[in-house]
C-alpha cells in the first residue's frame, strides 16, 4: 500500500522537479504532492510525521537549487485556490503561502498601497518571501507583516502574531514547518508616487542583474557590511565556469546555468567561489540559495 494511499488525485510519483525550478536542474521527488486544502495538508503532514519521511515545501523554485539525485521524501507545492487566495480589507491584505509574490506587488501598487512594492523584481512565492524574509536595498517584507498563519509538525494550523516573531537578513524566526499564509499591514498612497518606485527599482535590477538567463537569484547572503558580489568580483570570480554553470558578468553573486549545466556543476562552482573568497578575504560566504 502506498504511503499516500486515497490521496491518489494529488499525489505523483517520482516527479521530476527540473521542470518545478528556475535553474532546470534536479533530480526527481519520490513523492510530489499538491493539497487543495488545509485538511488535505494535514493529512499529509501526519503521515509523513508517522513514517518518518521528510517533506519539503516547493514554492515558485526561484531561490532552489535541486541535486542530480533528486528528493528522497514528500514535495509539496501550495499552489490551489485556497493557498493562492488574495482578499484586501482597507489597509490589510490576506494572502495564501503559495500565491506569486510579483502578483502581489502589483495588485497593491495599483491600489495605492505601500509596503510591498519595495519587494518589485523578487520572484517566488509569498511564502517563501516571508521564510527568509525576502528584501533588498529598499526594505523587507518582515517590516509590514501583520501576522502569519503556519502548520506545524503535528498539523495543527495556527496564527503567529508580529511581536511573536523576529525578522532578520534572510532570516525569520519562524519554527513551523509550513506556511499556510500571511496578514500585511499596507499603508494608503498615492498610486502613482508607488508605482514611480516601483519602476524605478525594476529599472536598476534590470541594469544590475541578469534578468534573461536562468538563475537562481542571488547565491550567497551578503556577510555584515559587505556585499558578496562584491566580494566574488574582487576575487576575480567574474565569468568563472564549471561545465556549463557560470558565474555573472553582470553581477557576480549571480550564476548562470547555461545549456547542458548539471546541478552538480553548480555545487562545484559554489565550491570553487567559497573557496577562493575564504583564501582572499577570510570571509566565509554563506549560502542564500536553498539546496535540496
Amino acid at each position: 500500500m502506498s504511503l499516500f494511499s486515497g490521496l491518489d488525485d494529488i499525489c505523483q510519483e517520482n516527479v521530476s522537479l527540473k521542470d518545478y525550478t528556475w535553474l532546470r536542474l534536479g533530480g526527481p521527488a519520490r513523492y510530489f504532492l499538491r493539497p487543495k486544502d488545509e485538511a488535505q495538508l494535514q493529512d499529509v503532514v501526519l503521515r509523513c510525521r508517522d513514517n518518518g519521511v521528510p517533506f519539503y515545501v516547493l514554492g515558485m523554485g526561484a531561490n532552489l537549487l535541486v541535486g542530480e539525485s533528486g528528493v528522497n521524501g514528500a514535495v509539496i507545492k501550495l499552489d490551489s485556490s485556497r493557498f493562492t487566495r488574495i482578499a484586501f480589507r482597507k489597509d490589510r491584505l490576506t494572502v495564501g503561502a503559495g500565491t506569486d509574490l510579483r502578483r502581489v506587488v502589483v495588485r497593491t501598487v495599483r491600489k495605492g498601497l505601500a509596503g510591498l512594492h519595495c519587494l518589485a523584481g523578487i520572484p517566488g512565492t509569498v511564502g517563501g518571501a516571508i521564510r527568509m524574509n525576502a528584501g533588498g536595498a529598499w526594505g523587507d517584507i518582515g517590516s509590514v507583516v501583520h501576522r502569519v498563519q503556519v502548520m506545524n509538525a503535528d498539523g495543527k494550523a495556527l496564527w503567529r502574531d508580529r511581536d511573536e516573531l523576529v525578522f532578520e537578513y534572510r532570516h525569520t524566526s519562524l519554527s513551523e514547518p509550513l506556511i499556510l499564509g500571511v496578514e500585511f499591514s499596507l499603508s494608503p498612497s498615492d498610486p502613482k508616487r508607488v508605482f514611480q518606485q516601483v519602476r524605478e527599482i525594476w529599472t536598476y535590477k534590470k541594469n544590475t542583474q541578469p534578468f534573461r538567463a536562468r538563475n537562481a537569484g542571488c547565491i550567497f547572503k551578503n556577510p555584515r557590511q559587505m556585499s558578496a558580489g562584491a566580494l566574488i568580483d574582487q576575487a576575480g570570480l567574474k565569468g568563472a565556469r564549471c561545465g556549463g554553470a557560470v558565474v555573472s558578468e553582470r553581477h557576480a553573486n549571480f550564476m548562470i546555468a547555461e545549456s547542458g549545466t548539471k546541478a552538480s556543476d553548480m555545487l562545484k562552482l559554489i565550491s570553487i567561489v567559497r573557496e577562493k573568497v575564504a583564501k582572499k578575504f577570510s570571509v566565509h560566504l554563506e549560502l542564500e540559495v536553498q539546496v535540496w
